[in-house]
């Protein structure tokens, strides 16, 4: 509209002014308009002669200032209104984890982690014996060695004689299957959890 420099001031102040009555004094659409009314009266054509330093804007600037703050401020007086002072409901998007941390450097392997195996699964089958433990096994079985030594000259049977291939296989395969059916009973249970998690996030973003 090519405005002066007085008239970018009056127009910069006019649009500050609706926002500060919207945001500090909670005035409503009908009130603003009633106001911006007014106002205009003051600043936009002379009808009457009076506060001549305040007119600033003929009609058709009057106009377009009309038609400008109609399609930005009052077009959209509810989404300012909810911006300004409604309460809205904080989303949760990010949550935090804890995990064990490695150990120190002089033991071989990390404590299991939180969506790995088992404590009594590692600690059986993974987790390799202390230098102590070792020891004590190694002298045990030594000691162990020397005591069933007479025993073992008088008896070579094999304690496996009584056993087929079949018997041992199927003893093995049941262990290995409650070892595996354990395991993924935790992993499906973890994963039901992080699924309902996941839902519960979604839902709320689509509330939001």
């Amino acid at each position: 509209m090519d405005f002066s420099i007085v008239q970018y001031s009056k127009f910069m102040t006019l649009l500050d002014m609706l926002l500060h009555n919207l945001r500090t004094l909670h005035m409503s659409l009908e009130d603003s308009l009633k106001w911006i009314g007014e106002v205009m009266a003051e600043i936009g054509p002379p009808h009457l002669q009076k506060n001549e330093k305040w007119n600033v804007f003929d009609i058709k600037q009057a106009k377009a200032i009309i038609d400008y703050l109609k399609i930005s401020l009052f077009q959209h007086y509810k989404l300012y209104e909810f911006l300004f002072y409604s309460t809205r409901e904080e989303i949760v998007i990010g949550t935090e984890q804890t995990i064990e941390v490695v150990k120190p450097s002089g033991c071989l392997f990390p404590n299991p982690l939180e969506e790995g195996i088992s404590f009594d699964i590692y600690s059986t089958f993974i987790e390799p014996p202390t230098t102590l433990d070792t020891e004590m096994k190694g002298s045990d079985h030594e000691q162990g060695s020397e005591e069933s030594q007479p025993e073992a000259s008088t008896s070579d049977t094999d304690p496996l004689a009584g056993f087929t291939i079949e018997d041992v296989k199927s003893v093995l395969g049941q262990v290995t299957d409650d070892i595996l059916i354990g395991i993924q009973n935790e992993i499906n249970e973890r994963l039901q959890i992080q699924e309902e998690a996941f839902n519960a996030r979604i839902e709320k973003l689509k509330k939001a």
